[in-house]
C-alpha cells in the first residue's frame, strides 16, 4: 500500500472515531444544539480531525469531519481534495484544540463541552475540591480552573496547557466559559468529560448538604496510583 493510500485510511478511521463520539456527548448530555466538539490527533502526522462549525450533532457524518493542521489551517492533501472537506468550517474551537497537540504531544484527544453543573463551577471560576474518591481515580486531585480567554485565537488553548502541564487532572475549567478535556486518544478525552461533568454534579449536590469533607493527599497519590496503574484488564 502506498504512503498516500495509509494516510487516507488512517484519516478516514480518525473521522469515523470523531464522529462517533459526538453521539457519546449528547448521550450522555453534556451539549445541547451544535455547540462543543471533539478532536484527535492523526497518528503520525502533524494533522487534527474534529467537528465542522454550526451542524447540528444528528446530522454529522465522518466525511463532515474536517482536517487541519496542528495550527487549525484546513488542509485539502492532495490534488484530489480527499483529505478534507472544502465547504465545511472547523469549529470555532479550532485553534485552542491545535495549541493543545502542539504543546502536548502526549495528548491524542480534546473534548470542549458546556455541561452544566461543570460549567457552572468555571462561571464561578472555582475549582472542584477532590472530596470523592472517584476524584482522586481519575483526576489525581481537584479539576482546575483556567483563565478567562476570549474565543478566536489560541488563548484558550495557551491557558488549557498552562492549567494542567502541572497537574494530574485531564480536565480544566475554563472561567466563565466551561471545560476542555484532554486524553491518550479521543474516546480518553470523552470519559474524562463525563467523569467531569459527573462529580461536578455531585459536589454540588453535596455542598447543599453541609461542607464535603476533604481527603487526605496521601490518600489521594494512593487512589490515583491504583485507579492509573493497577485497575482494570
Amino acid at each position: 500500500m502506498s504512503a498516500g493510500a495509509v494516510i487516507l485510511e488512517t484519516i478516514a478511521r480518525v473521522r469515523e472515531e470523531v464522529c462517533a463520539l459526538h453521539a457519546e456527548l449528547t448521550r450522555y448530555e453534556l451539549v445541547v444544539w451544535t455547540a462543543g466538539n471533539v478532536s484527535a490527533r492523526v497518528p503520525g502526522h502533524d494533522l487534527m480531525v474534529i467537528k465542522p462549525s454550526g451542524v447540528s450533532y444528528q446530522d454529522l457524518t465522518p466525511e463532515q469531519m474536517v482536517v487541519t493542521d496542528l495550527y487549525g489551517v484546513p488542509v485539502d492533501g492532495d490534488a484530489t481534495g480527499e483529505w478534507g472537506n472544502p465547504e465545511l468550517s472547523p469549529s470555532s474551537d479550532t485553534a485552542a484544540h491545535a495549541y493543545v497537540y502542539r504543546h502536548m504531544h502526549e495528548v491524542g484527544g480534546v473534548v470542549h463541552t458546556h455541561s452544566t453543573y461543570a460549567t457552572a463551577w468555571a462561571a464561578r471560576g472555582e475549582a472542584i475540591p477532590c472530596v470523592l474518591t472517584m476524584m482522586s481515580d481519575e483526576f489525581g486531585g481537584s479539576i482546575p480552573v483556567g483563565p478567562f480567554a476570549l474565543i478566536g485565537d489560541d488563548s484558550i488553548g495557551h491557558g488549557i496547557v498552562e492549567t494542567l502541564k502541572n497537574s494530574h487532572s485531564p480536565a480544566v475549567l475554563m472561567q466563565n466559559h466551561g471545560p476542555f478535556t484532554i486524553g491518550k486518544d479521543a474516546k480518553s478525552a470523552v470519559k474524562a468529560a463525563v467523569m467531569c461533568e459527573e462529580v461536578a454534579r455531585t459536589v454540588h449536590i453535596a455542598r447543599q448538604l453541609g461542607e464535603p469533607l476533604a481527603i487526605d493527599q496521601g490518600h489521594i497519590d494512593s487512589l490515583y496510583a491504583r485507579y492509573q496503574n493497577v485497575y482494570g484488564q
